[in-house]
Formats: C-alpha cells, structure tokens, sequence
C-alpha cells in the first residue's frame, strides 16, 4: 500500500513511547480496548478504501479518520437501538459489528467500496453504513436528511408502545442520530432539532440521542469558533453535553452517561463530540488548496488513535510494542480482504439496479363486496369514508398533518376522525413538512403505516427530498431489507375559482412523477376515489411503497357535472377495487379518445357532450395513476381508436402529457396524437387563472381540429 503521512505518524509516535508507572482509569480497561480494536479497524479500512481507488477497483473514499471517537456509542448502545448514522461512521460500525457474532465487518465495508453485490446492504448500489442485522439503517444524507426520520422514529417508538403496536425494535430503545457540524445549519437539521425541543416542551417521549460530530470543516468551509456549541445547546428541553474525541475515557462516560439518561426519560439529547478530520475530505479533495501542510500535520496530534493508545499503555494494559503489533495485525486483516475482493462481482444490468424499485408481486386488491351503499358522496366525502374505513380496520394506521385533528382539515376531508379514533392516532403536527415527511418515515420504518397530509401540493416542494432522497431511496439502497411503506396526502392541483394564487393552485407534478418506485395516484371522480386511496394503502402495506394519493382541491365538493343541480358528480363508492396499473373509461364513442386525470376527467366529460352535439363521438380514459403509468392499459385501448387526445392540466413542459404521447409514440401507436394543456406559467390570483389554465373549451376545440 501508498504510505500515507497520518499512518506513519502514528507508528513513529508509539515507537518513540518510553515506559510509565500504570494508572487505574474509571472505564473498564476492556472497554477501552474494545474500542480501540474498532478504531484500528475503521482506520486501515479508509487507508484502504484511498488504495483501492489508485488501483481503479475501488470508488468511494469518504472515511472515518479523525472520528474513530465514535466507536464508544457503538460499543455502548444496544445492538438493538435503531442508529441513522453521519458517513464518517466506521468505527461505529466496526464496534457494534464485534458485538454480533458472524458479522463480517471488514468484508462489508470493503465491498460497499468496489460497488460489489457482496456489500450486505446495498447490494453494490452504494457505499453507506447500514446492516439490517446490526439495526444500522442506511443513510447517504450528506445534508442531514435523515434527521427528520430519525425525530419520526423515535416518535413512533413511544407512540408504539403507547398503544401496544409492535416494533422492530424494543420498546425502551434509543434512536442514534449521528451528523457533521457543517450539516447543523442546513434547514433538514435545524428543522429535526426545532422538531425534538417542541416535542420536549409539550412532554412527548422522544427517545433520540443526536450526535454532531464536529471536526470543524464542511470540506473546505472552517465552522466559526464556538458556533456548533452555541447553536446546539440552545435548544430548549433538549439536553446538551459536549466530549472531546482525544479524550477516549471522557467519550466513554459521557456516552454512557447520555444513554441513560435518554433511555430512562424518554426525551432527546444531544451529544457535540469534537473530532478531527484526516485525510480530507473525501479522496479527491485536494486539502492543501485551503489548509497548509503544517496547519494538517499539526492536527496528528489530536489522533483519537493515539488517545486511545496512549491511555492503554498509561494503564499497563498493553505496551507501545504490542499497540504496534496490534495496529500491524490488523493492517494484515484488512490487505488480505482488499485482495480477496479484487474480482468481487458487481451488479452488470439496468434489471439488477433496479430490482428493489420494482421487486413487488403485482398483488391483487381485493374486491369489496360489503361495503355500504350510501348516499351519493362527494369526492371529499369518499376520502374521508376511506380514511374512517382505514383506520378502523387497520389498528397501526396513523393520520397527521397541519390541522388535521381539531379543524379535521382545511377542507373537511378528515373530519370526525379526531373524535372517532383519539388523539393518539389522529393528530397535528408543527407547521413544517420536512417534520410531517420525516414523521412519516419514522413511523414507516418502525412498522407503522403512516398517511400524512400535506394542506397543498406547493408545500411539498419545501421538503420534497424527504420523498426523493430518504423515502424512495431506502429500499434501492438496502436492497429491499428495509422499507418505509407509507400513503402521502397531498392536496393540489388548480381551478379553485376565487381563491389561490400560486401556492394553493400548484399544477405541476413532475417534482413527484421522475422519483423512483414511488406511486403516483389522482382521484377524479367520487365512486373510485376510496377503492384508489385504498389501493394505495394495499401497495404501502403488501410492497413497502412510497405512495402520494394527490386530490384535485377543485373536485372535493363539487357536486354536479354538466347542469347546476344536476348532482350527478355525486356518487355512491363502488365495491370493485382500483387495480395498480389499471384505468378507467367512460363512454361509448369511437372517434376520439381523450386521455385525461383529475380535473381534466370532468372537464373531459362535460367537452365530450358538447362535442357529441357537433357529431364527434369521444371517450374519456382516466389515467388514475401517473407514476407509473399504467401503459397496458393505455395502449391497449388508445389502439382501437384513430385518434387520442391528451387533455393535461399541468404545464406544457414537463407535464404528464410528455409522458403519455412519448409512450404511445413508442409503441408504435399509428393514429393521430394531440395534447392540450396548460400553460408554462405559475398560477396567478383571481380571474386572471382562466388565462394560463387549460379549459373546456381548450378541450373542445382541440378534439374539433
């Protein structure tokens, strides 16, 4: 292997130890062996990580150095503590490895590097700490995105317990959150934190340790001075304590201490461990560009490698000879790994990539043949049908949001639910949607099915990478061990005459459409919405999906469909299910068929009568689902048609329709293709909408020409 200076640092160090009289320590010597077996172990793994890419077979080099300190919380919490740990956890992992006979932490650090299907966790996909065995779930945030899930987590682990719903995890676990100073100020982490000091005001158990580790650098950008102390321990209800990573005693006991002190009261904590960082940033940060060599090299001497050393021979437990014995042996132990999985095989098609995206067993929703045949409903009254339905049947279901239980929603739709179901189940949230998402992921992957609600589709893209980067990812990068199933309910789309502007007439979906694996699902009409929103139910709990049921504002209470008083937009549920991939066709013509969702559904059918009086006969096809289309189905009836028209309410550009013609156009479909939408403009207040929102008679005189 390429010497690298910090290696031959410590060697040259420890030869140069001269004997001391042994001192007795407050930490079992055996303890701090143990976490310097990990340190070591952490440690020759980032020098091999650096070596394995100058040979070209390795492709991450993100390492521990520097912040081997916490080995302690791997060696002092239960292997049952569910951790989302910060990238620079190595020692960690390799601590609680050790703790679990037939893991084999080198080997799965080493693989996650070469990108090898060896890797237990990702399966090659990428290089994170995570192992389903060892309760680590993976995490690539290098922006602190999995804090949110961690507050949700250790939420859903009271509120479990509370109602006695099984967990994967016991009920006097801890939640290990680990993260860098440099994230502390991104919004997902002050969000998390702002999250767990208003839990701990209002007295909610909220059993989460957050740990900073704080070396200083966001790569190459220096963290002020006393800034991360300030801002971290300024969280009210939220227990602060800083350790010093040089000092291996001191981070022993006060992780010992916190981990008490969280698991006994129920509430968070936060643990600021100063680090160091060695090596950089990440292989390819070229350090000396911001820090001179000397300012680098002064830093060895904060080696938490050395500390650690250095108090095993102060205490007589081993002497600086066997320290180097030991450091070599292990440097043996991880070379002969490296080399072993020099022709570790790695993933070689799209198909194997992408099996955890769409590994799912297409099974069918069940019909349901008892339900009650009411009054006609409307859409909003259909929605909250199907919620009473749900978490009536289903004991570990959970409904949250903005104004959600007292209110029972800005629009009505979970209205009574609160009174029905109690406040245990049914219940506000702060008014943040990366703590509403990161809830849900929390309860997700505690086993729970979560439906939050987010009060308007605009609000969603405040938090969207809560969906992209840590819902519809968990799955891709643990290879299926892991999953987060779970119903987001999104108000949106336009058309609320008299009302709105940009924010609550929000027409644009791509942000959701282009996230992998998640399901994208658009009621329309009042008789299908409950057995669509239940079908999305059926996909979370069967498949593990990350779903979005998005419903059209401007449909929940409308009640006619072609005449004032007419009530025929009302309508009874219907006992068929809502099939994934499946559409749904109304009419009989066969001069053109208008393929359509959401609002476009009933603007369709009112075009589609003034249409037949002009003599073109048309039928309307509701897509249902929009990610992923259900292309089956589309094609198998845009074929015995000559011509299919696109009725799309979002924009022109990246709108659904892009998809829908591209995908008929693919296929060889060989009739005439048109679409009509929206204009590429955000929606403006008042009457002035009407201008960029497509019409009826948009629909109309495009099905003419």
């Amino acid at each position: 292997m390429t010497a690298e200076p910090l290696d031959e640092y410590f060697t040259a160090t420890v030869r140069g130890w001269s004997a001391r009289r042994a001192v007795a320590g407050q930490v079992p010597d055996e303890l701090v062996l143990r976490c310097f077996d990990a340190q070591l172990q952490s440690r020759h793994l980032d020098f091999a990580a650096r070596e394995m890419q100058r040979r070209g077979a390795g492709f991450y080099t993100i390492g521990s150095a520097g912040h081997e300190a916490n080995a302690a919380l791997g060696l002092l919490s239960r292997v049952t503590d569910p951790a989302l740990l910060h990238y620079r956890s190595g020692a960690f992992y390799a601590a609680r490895a050790a703790r679990v006979p037939g893991t084999t932490p080198v080997r799965d650090v080493l693989a996650g590097c070469t990108a090898s299907t060896l890797d237990p966790i990702s399966g090659g996909r990428h290089k994170v700490f995570g192992n389903a065995e060892l309760n680590i779930l993976p995490q690539t945030s290098t922006i602190a995105s999995h804090l949110p899930r961690a507050v949700g987590t250790a939420f859903a682990l009271a509120r479990a317990a509370r109602l006695g719903l099984q967990c994967p995890w016991p009920a006097d676990s801890v939640v290990l959150c680990s993260f860098g100073d440099a994230s502390a100020n991104h919004s997902t982490a002050v969000g998390a934190l702002n999250a767990a000091a208003y839990c701990a005001h209002r007295g909610l158990p909220l059993p989460l340790l957050f740990v900073c580790e704080d070396n200083g650098f966001g790569i190459s950008v220096r963290t002020p001075e006393g800034w991360a102390e300030r801002t971290l321990s300024s969280y009210p209800g939220v227990s602060y304590r800083a350790a010093d990573g040089a000092d291996p005693v001191g981070v022993l006991t006060a992780v010992a201490d916190l981990l008490v002190a969280v698991r006994t009261s129920r509430a968070p904590a936060v643990l600021h461990l100063k680090t160091v960082r060695f090596l950089g940033h990440a292989g390819s940060d070229a350090e000396t560009a911001y820090r001179t060599r000397e300012e680098i090299a002064a830093d060895y001497v904060r080696d938490p490698l050395l500390a650690t050393a250095r108090t095993l021979v102060d205490r007589g437990t081993l002497s600086s000879a066997r320290i180097l014995e030991r450091y070599e042996e292990m440097r043996s132990v991880v070379a002969a790994e490296m080399e072993a999985l020099a022709t570790a095989p790695r993933l070689v098609s799209a198909a194997e990539v992408m099996r955890p995206l769409h590994a799912h067993g297409r099974r069918r929703v069940p019909d349901e043949p008892g339900l009650p045949s009411p009054e006609p409903r409307t859409l909003a009254q259909a929605v909250n049908a199907a919620l009473t339905g749900i978490l009536e049947a289903i004991p570990e279901s959970f409904v949250f949001g903005e104004d959600v239980a007292d209110k029972g929603g800005v629009y009505g739709l979970t209205r009574g639910l609160l009174r029905r179901f109690g406040p245990h189940r049914v219940f506000d949230t702060i008014l943040d949607e990366q703590t509403i998402l990161g809830t849900a992921l929390g309860f997700a992957v505690a086993g729970l099915l979560p439906i939050p609600e987010i009060q308007y589709l605009a609000y969603l893209h405040n938090a969207e990478d809560q969906l992209r980067g840590e819902a519809a990812s968990l799955m891709f990068f643990s290879d299926g061990r892991f999953r987060n199933p779970m119903v987001v309910r999104i108000a949106g789309l336009a058309y609320q005459r008299g009302f709105g502007g940009h924010f609550h007439n929000d027409n644009s979906v791509a942000v959701l459409r282009d996230i992998p694996g998640l399901v994208l699902a658009v009621p329309s009409r009042p008789s299908v919405a409950g057995a669509l929103l239940r079908s999305c139910v059926h996909l979370a709990r069967s498949e593990g999906r990350v779903c979005v049921f998005l419903e059209p504002i401007a449909l929940y209470h409308e009640r006619d469909l072609y005449d004032e008083g007419d009530g025929l937009w009302q309508e009874p549920p219907d006992s068929v299910a809502v099939q994934p991939g499946s559409v749904r066709v109304y009419g009989t013509g066969d001069d053109v068929l208008i393929v359509t969702f959401g609002n476009g559904v009933r603007m369709s059918l009112r075009a589609a009568r003034r249409l037949s009086a002009r003599g073109v006969e048309a039928a309307v096809l509701d897509l249902q689902w929009l990610a992923p289309l259900p292309l089956a189905e589309l094609l198998a009836c845009a074929q015995s048609f000559p011509r299919v028209l696109v009725v799309d309410e979002t924009r022109r550009s990246g709108g659904v329709s892009e998809a829908v013609v591209t995908a008929l156009v693919d296929a060889g479909y060989r009739g005439r293709i048109s679409r009509v939408t929206s204009r590429d403009s955000f929606v403006p207040l008042g009457p002035a909408a009407a201008e960029v929102l497509l019409s009826e008679d948009d629909v109309v005189s495009a099905a003419t020409e």
